[in-house]
C-alpha cells in the first residue's frame, strides 16, 4: 500500500515538482530589439527639399550704359554673332533699339536672313510691327531677298503682311519687283498668299502684283497669282 501523505507533505512535493519543471524549460530566448524605421529626408528636414533660387535680374544700368549695350547688340546682330547676341540680350540689351541707320537687331536679322539671331530677338520681345528707314517691316526686305525660312518665321511671328513702305511697296510687290522671279521668289509669294497678303494692292505706278509679274516675264509667279483661289 502507498503511504498516505499528509496535506503539508503533499504541498511540499507539488512545490518541488513545479520548481524542477521550470528549471528544465530554461529561460526564454530574448528577442533582439527592433530597429526603428529610417526617417525620410522630408521628415528630418520638415518638408520637401527647397528648389534652387531663381537667377537674379541683371543689374540696373545708367542711361549711358544702356545705350552702349543696345548699340553693341545691333553691331553683334549685324555681324551675325549668335553667342554675343545671346549674351547681350541676357544682360538686358534692347532688341528694338536702333542705330543711326534705323536698324535694330530684330530688323537687320530679319532683312538679312540671320535666323538664329532673329529667333533670339523674337524671344527677347521684338516689336514685329517696327519699321526700318524705308518705313518697311522686316518682312519686306526678307521677301525681296527670297529668304524663305525667314519669311516663314516672320509670318508666324505676326509681322503684318500687307504693310506698305515709304516706296509704296508691300512685301509681295517687293518680292516681285526687286528679284528674279525664281524658285525662292515663287515660294515667298506662295507663303505670302497663304498668310492673307492682298495681291490687289497697287504700287505707286498703279500696277498690281500680277501686272508686275507679267510685265517682268515671271510666268510662274504670275500663275500663282492668277490661281491664288
Amino acid at each position: 500500500m502507498m503511504p498516505v501523505l499528509r496535506s503539508g507533505a503533499l504541498g511540499l512535493v507539488l512545490s518541488l515538482a513545479l520548481s524542477m519543471t521550470a528549471c528544465q524549460a530554461g529561460p526564454k530566448e530574448a528577442r533582439p530589439p527592433q530597429a526603428a524605421p529610417p526617417s525620410s529626408p522630408e521628415s528630418t528636414k520638415g518638408g520637401p527639399p527647397a528648389t534652387a533660387p531663381a537667377a537674379p535680374p541683371p543689374p540696373a544700368l545708367s542711361a549711358g550704359e544702356q545705350a552702349q549695350l543696345d548699340q553693341d547688340l545691333v553691331t553683334a546682330a549685324k555681324a551675325n554673332d549668335v553667342p554675343l547676341v545671346r549674351e547681350l540680350t541676357r544682360r538686358g540689351g534692347n532688341v528694338n533699339a536702333k542705330d543711326g541707320l534705323q536698324d535694330s537687331a530684330f530688323l537687320y536679322a530679319g532683312a538679312e536672313g540671320f535666323n538664329e539671331v532673329l529667333g533670339l530677338t523674337l524671344a527677347a520681345g521684338a516689336d514685329v510691327a517696327s519699321t526700318n528707314r524705308y518705313g518697311g517691316t522686316a518682312l519686306i526686305p526678307a521677301s525681296e531677298h527670297g529668304h524663305v525660312d525667314t519669311v516663314r518665321i516672320l509670318i508666324d511671328a505676326g509681322v503684318p503682311v500687307n504693310h506698305v513702305n515709304n516706296l509704296g511697296w508691300t512685301a509681295m510687290q517687293e518680292a516681285i519687283l526687286l528679284n528674279s522671279g525664281g524658285p525662292r521668289q515663287q515660294e515667298v509669294v506662295r507663303l505670302l498668299l497663304a498668310a492673307g497678303a492682298d495681291p490687289e494692292i497697287r504700287d505707286p505706278e498703279g500696277r498690281t502684283a500680277l501686272q508686275n509679274a507679267e510685265r517682268l516675264g515671271f510666268t510662274e509667279v504670275a500663275n500663282l497669282l492668277r490661281h491664288r483661289g
